[in-house]
């Protein structure tokens, strides 16, 4: 469904409507100089769950203004990969309650700041508000017009923070909550439509709800409510209007809940209920927890793919029409699990999958190679990373082709469907002209980009040990285009200097620069990796489909191996040496995701490791490291469900030493996780890649031989 610009835009106008931690707001900051103070917990606002009017929370600030003294409170804009960096809206508005009543001249100025560091004047708010009463929340709206601009011009769609300072100082103390701090346009006085439909399906410690809602460009939220005896409801959450599914998490087992839900219009003024419906939380065993996070990650894949391409975004929230083409791969991956597991139908899976081939069939592409990202809305390269990523990208479409040859062989029915889906992924495997992504003035690699313009500038060739094995595999096994299996060695596993030069600078060791290793770490000895072997996607992103059980090559075997570096990640994070909160036998995983900081591969060696847990990492290493992964599983739902918990499963990553959890599901961490849990409970979609005929000859020439200690028992 392709909704309206302005329902499909609520990012682009808030600054703060709620806070996934408890205690303090991450993106915020604050400083009082004495005899000023201002209440800050580790630097940050302070969150109030007794006040807000969007629940479950606002911000409180309290303050004291003191003669010669000074203190400012921050809000900051919260950043993640493909948010709008603009904000829409000709004014600033915002709600808040003072705790005891405040007269209007000792009201906070307000400043407005923009990304590149220009300012407003401190604004005066008591000819803009008045005395503020007791205990009412009050809205205030200011039109960036009344903002006077320290240079002659400034872009207000550019606001960063928003900044109260101090005013006179009446030396008195002050306690103002904040909530829905937004950037918008007047909004009309019009009446929403109620949600219709209401759904819920309880679980062990939440419940899911669903609606139907028709857009509406006056909705702001979708408002949540419940009820214990079905009589009393009070607000639990909203959700933004793109959205048709809220998760509650209850937090215990046993608990016979009551929901209805109100639309709320721009001018905040609620709809009537909806109908109201019933569900009891009740415990699962470890089976039926493994099925709800495989069902919840997979909802990421389903229920938010583009609209026009059927394909992964890159994160949810984020960028409406950003396909990521590697994400698209591993959710295809996944398909078969679904329908397996009864999430979606086998039918509904193949009209995805023909959407998908369509749009994929007259995307652009280069050689046959399709870029990292592309428009979700006509298939064009998106250069995302700069001028010259507007050409293929050579392991982004390896883990695609992994992904349509599981699904090649999953489904192998003998219908008309089934057959020309066969025959599409068929020609467009054929049509991945890999031995076009060798460069000529060094042909012993396979490369990471090629650009139509500028060839092979970026200059990134392909060198093990990280995620891009499959490559070398799939390019070897090509029925059409392959390299010869000697890349493998001159290329993934190479010695030579240039190789050796290209894992120091990432891994900035010695150990492992040759491809092998053979040191000990946390007393597991690793056979092949730089250093201590680096994130765990490493171990995920080429084995969603290729099975290394009972195979070696001349190395190691890589199940083993994969094994051994997941081990030194969770030995790791068990030993703590940076001394992060959280950081336990049951709260373990380093591997690449958006932090407080931006995106980083976080990984067991103290430059790399900043006290960011991302769920991911120990949930997809369930084939390796089964009770471990299931303890963290436990922990992540049972003891911090109630901030990483939502509609799509687990969030992209969480640092408790930083009191930060991020806001967004991302789309090449949920897959992994459906997948390689199945390959811990089934072995599905290893069988399936591993039956298609191109994939065990081409294991054979490069020189990988069974290896009888580790043969999976199905084979």
């Amino acid at each position: 469904m392709v909704l309206p610009p302005e329902q499909d835009s609520y990012y682009r106008h808030l600054v703060f409507d709620n806070s996934l931690t408890e205690g303090a707001y991450h993106f915020s900051s604050g400083r009082a100089i004495a005899p000023s103070a201002l209440e800050l917990v580790d630097g940050k606002l302070p969150v109030s769950r007794e006040q807000f009017v969007s629940p479950p929370n606002s911000l409180k600030l309290s303050w004291r203004s003191g003669s010669g003294g000074d203190w400012h409170a921050a809000v900051h804009l919260e950043r993640w990969r493909g948010r709008a960096q603009r904000l829409t809206g000709d004014r600033l508005a915002f709600w808040c309650c003072a705790e005891t009543p405040i007269h209007a001249e000792h009201l906070p100025m307000l400043q407005l700041v923009l990304d590149t560091g220009l300012s407003t004047l401190p604004l005066r708010l008591d000819d803009r508000m008045g005395d503020l009463p007791a205990g009412q929340w009050v809205y205030v709206e200011i039109p960036f017009a009344d903002f006077a601009p320290i240079t002659t011009a400034i872009d207000f769609s550019r606001t960063a923070r928003i900044v109260f300072t101090q005013s006179i100082d009446d030396d008195l103390p002050h306690t103002l909550y904040l909530d829905e701090i937004k950037v918008r346009f007047a909004a009309t006085n019009t009446p929403v439509t109620p949600p219709a439909r209401l759904d819920a399906r309880a679980y062990d410690r939440h419940v899911d709800l669903r609606w139907e809602l028709p857009p509406d460009p006056a909705l702001e939220y979708v408002l949540i409510e419940r009820s214990e005896d079905g009589e009393t409801f009070a607000p639990v959450g909203i959700q933004n209007p793109a959205f048709d599914r809220y998760t509650d998490y209850v937090g215990r087992a046993g608990a016979r809940v009551h929901y209805r839900v109100r639309a709320v219009s721009r001018a905040y003024r609620a709809s009537p209920p909806s109908e109201t419906v019933a569900a009891q939380t009740a415990p699962l065993d470890d089976d039926a927890l493994l099925t709800m996070v495989q069902e919840a990650c997979f909802r990421y894949y389903w229920e938010r793919a583009h609209p026009d391409a059927g394909m992964a975004l890159e994160c949810v929230p984020g960028d409406e029409h950003l396909v990521a083409l590697g994400a698209s791969g591993f959710g295809i991956s996944a398909l078969p699990v679904a329908v397996e597991r009864g999430f979606v139908t086998r039918g509904a899976a193949l009209e995805r999958l023909d959407k998908i081939l369509r749009f994929l069939e007259r995307a652009e592409r280069f050689h046959g190679v399709w870029p990292h990202f592309l428009d979700g809305r006509d298939g064009s390269v998106v250069p995302y990373f700069g001028q010259y990523d507007n050409g293929g990208d050579l392991v982004e479409t390896a883990f695609l082709m992994q992904g349509l040859l599981t699904a090649r062989q999953y489904f192998d029915r003998h219908t008309p469907a089934e057959r020309a889906l066969r025959a599409r992924i068929t020609r467009l495997w054929e049509e991945v002209e890999w031995d076009w992504y060798r460069n000529p003035a060094d042909p012993d690699y396979l490369y990471w980009h090629w650009s139509p313009t500028d060839g092979f500038h970026i200059d990134h060739p392909l060198i093990g040990w990280n995620e891009t094995m499959i490559a070398y595999l799939l390019a070897i096994a090509s029925p059409t285009h392959p390299v010869p299996a000697s890349l493998y060695d001159t290329g993934w596993a190479s010695q030579s200097k240039r190789a050796q030069r290209y894992r120091q600078n990432w891994g900035r060791t010695t150990a492992g620069d040759h491809y092998a290793n053979g040191r000990s770490y946390f007393g597991v000895e690793l056979p092949v990796g730089v250093g201590p072997g680096g994130p765990l996607f490493f171990t995920h992103y080429s084995f969603l489909g290729f099975d290394p059980r009972g195979w070696r090559d001349r190395f190691t075997n890589y199940f083993e191996n994969n094994r051994r570096i997941t081990l030194i990640n969770y030995r790791y994070c068990v030993a703590n040496p940076g001394g992060y909160r959280g950081y336990g036998e049951d709260c373990w995983g380093l591997t690449a995701s958006d932090d407080h900081t931006g995106y980083m591969a976080h990984e067991p060696r103290p430059s790399q490791d900043n006290g960011t847990i991302t769920p991911t990492a120990a949930l997809s290493a369930f084939p390796y490291t089964p009770e471990e992964s299931m303890r963290a599983l436990k922990h992540f739902y049972y003891a911090r469900g109630q901030q990483l918990w939502g509609i799509y499963g687990f969030r992209d990553a969480f640092n408790p030493t930083e009191n930060y959890v991020s806001s967004i599901f991302m789309g090449l961490n949920q897959a992994p996780i459906v997948v390689m849990i199945e390959n811990y409970r089934t072995g599905l979609p290893w069988r399936l890649f591993m039956s298609n005929p191109e994939i065990v000859p081409a294991l054979e020439r490069i020189g990988f031989v069974p290896d009888p200690a580790d043969r999976p028992p199905d084979s």
